[in-house]
């Protein structure tokens, strides 16, 4: 019962006029993307989301997908004939290299469209997810003949893709894993072990899948220094490149979900399984790392995705709903009751909804923009900030917006009431589909201890200094705009007290690790808070320039802006408070007391 509708207007609002795109014209990937290139673009992608990917979300959900006694899989109704549409419309390679069938537009543009297809079908849209980011590390580290040999296929969307990580035993802690590669003597390696937790691993969607899987080489040292990546195809390729013989990987087994039930999510047994080595040996993790990062950005993605359909469900539910009557007497006297958007606390629900996913939006676009600019660009300054920046950016993004992802779908789910916790009504599948995204891709406790022990410190601090420098030169560039000034005073607290959390881990994680540890997550979230501050103060200067233009969005834009300002972004000085108490009530309670 739920629908989806593209905020198109808030996404060419921050691609052309926030980020202004156009600027980029000289860049490679940017010289097709004009104003209307992008608005054809946006607006196909979202009438095939909102009229071909949501229609089956629910129904995908209830039936999900079904292993069969071969081991093959079947998805839900209407994914196949969905897939086809997706892939017939060149989806898939949006903006992957020309050279392999990619149409080279800007990687910004493919997460806006990544947006749309997740807020709509969140299941589905990791099937070609997973393809997309196993493509990309063949690009990065495969051989010229990898390259050909399979990038093709799995830009045109014929061919699926996975990354294979966690074994029973292990997750987090690669190197504890067993599936091992032995040398065949002719370049490929016999692959054995067992894969859990593979998302799209097995499904009949395309005509064969690419799993990138990492195992050890026999004789390799032991730990994380000692792992190397795998390309095993499901189906051994002939000569000339067609489908072969069915290679030594089955499906086992498909895990029982919380979620996201419309994907099929693979235990895979490797039985002597032929691979081939991507990139160096014993530096797997070094290629994979190229699919993760990018992964984790798209995780992150999910997390603001799910909030922005979920507000869009509450909202209209809370428009047409009537409980009771507003505080300050009946809004709708000829009705028999107000509807429930009358009422201060489901305002206050919406509104944190709204406030995240817009200024989340703003951010995750600006942060894909730098990874276009740390491939495209021809300055290396640039190239250098755009990399500090992705690197710093990539665990926040991912934590935070999922973390709040989930919060506001919960949220939603409260204003719906008691329909909001019965299946048919779609509200409590977006809360059980926003669940994983907390955990997978490293779950948001590793994020927090990945920033504040190695992304902090890394080149000296240079990440951040130059992003604090930036953030100063923002708001000197704009004293004196009075009507801006609310964004400005809450961006520089919040940096401020950013700054003074820094200084803290400075001073006191390294005489006591579990300082950092206990107070990493809360370092996040105020990081965070600012990184939002600054998008919604960039958001703010450009509604503040347009807001008398007659269009109501830009002055609602700013409605929503101060309501940010005023009662989200307070949340820095919790945050600081408890970042500053330390490790030692935290670790205080013995063992045996749990």
């Amino acid at each position: 019962m739920t629908t989806y509708n593209a905020p198109l207007k808030d996404m060419q609002f921050v691609l052309n006029d926030v980020l202004q795109l156009s600027k980029y014209s000289n860049l490679p990937s940017f010289s097709e993307a004009s104003e209307d290139v992008i608005e054809a673009i946006l607006e196909e992608g979202a009438k095939m989301t909102s009229n071909v990917l949501h229609p089956i979300n629910l129904s995908g959900d209830q039936e999900g997908c079904t292993r069969h006694e071969d081991g093959s899989v079947t998805t839900p109704k209407g994914f196949k004939e969905a897939y086809e549409i997706y892939k017939q419309g060149g989806w898939q390679g949006l903006s992957f290299d020309p050279e392999y069938g990619g149409q080279g537009l800007p990687y910004v543009l493919a997460v806006a469209v990544s947006e749309m297809v997740s807020a709509s079908n969140m299941a589905f849209g990791m099937y070609g997810g997973l393809a997309r980011g196993a493509a990309d590390a063949i690009h990065a580290h495969g051989t010229d003949e990898q390259k050909q040999t399979y990038l093709p296929n799995m830009i045109s969307g014929e061919w699926g893709g996975t990354m294979n990580l966690t074994e029973p035993h292990c997750g987090t802690d690669l190197g504890l894993l067993r599936t091992k590669a032995v040398p065949n003597g002719d370049g490929s390696y016999k692959i054995s072990g067992t894969k859990i937790f593979i998302s799209a691993g097995e499904h009949d969607l395309t005509d064969n899948i690419i799993h990138l899987v990492l195992a050890r080489i026999e004789g390799a040292p032991d730990g994380v220094k000692g792992i190397s990546l795998f390309i095993v195809p499901k189906f051994i390729l002939n000569e000339d490149g067609s489908n072969g013989d069915r290679n030594g990987v089955t499906c086992g087994s498909i895990e029982e979900k919380m979620g996201i039930h419309g994907n099929a999510t693979c235990v895979l047994n490797y039985d002597d399984a032929t691979g081939y080595l991507l990139g160096e040996e014993n530096k797997g993790l070094r290629a994979m790392f190229t699919m993760m990062n990018e992964a984790r950005l798209g995780v992150g993605m999910q997390g603001m995705a799910i909030s922005e359909v979920a507000y869009q469900n509450g909202a209209a539910y809370a428009k047409d709903r009537l409980q009771g009557r507003a505080l300050t007497g009946p809004a709708e006297p000829e009705k028999p009751a107000d509807p429930i958007i009358v009422h201060p606390d489901v305002r206050r629900m919406l509104m944190d909804q709204r406030a995240f996913t817009e200024g989340a939006r703003a951010w995750m676009y600006w942060s894909a923009l730098y990874g276009d600019l740390h491939k495209h660009s021809e300055d290396e300054a640039t190239r250098q900030k755009a990399d500090d920046y992705m690197g710093l950016m990539t665990p926040i993004l991912k934590s935070y917006l999922t973390e709040k992802g989930y919060w506001h779908a919960t949220n939603a789910q409260q204003i719906l009431g008691g329909h909001g916790y019965i299946a048919e009504w779609g509200m409590e599948q977006f809360v059980r589909d926003a669940r994983i995204a907390m955990i997978y891709e490293g779950a948001n406790g590793i994020q927090a201890l990945d920033l504040v022990g190695r992304k902090l410190m890394k080149d000296g601090g240079r990440a951040w200094q130059t992003y604090f420098a930036e953030i100063d030169q923002f708001i000197s560039d704009n004293q004196g705009n009075d009507e801006l000034k609310p964004f400005l005073d809450g961006l520089e607290k919040a940096k401020t007290q950013t700054l003074e959390g820094t200084q803290w881990f400075g001073a006191n994680a390294m005489t006591n690790f579990n300082n950092a540890g206990a107070s990493s997550m809360d370092y996040l979230s105020l990081f965070a808070l600012t990184c939002l501050a600054y998008s919604w103060a960039m958001m703010a200067k450009v509604a503040i320039e347009k807001k008398d233009s007659g269009d109501d969005f830009y002055k609602n834009k700013l409605i929503t802006g101060r309501y940010f300002v005023e009662r989200v972004l307070p949340e820095t000085g919790m945050h600081l408070e408890k970042i500053k108490t330390g490790a030692d009530a935290m670790m205080a309670l013995p063992e045996e007391a749990f």
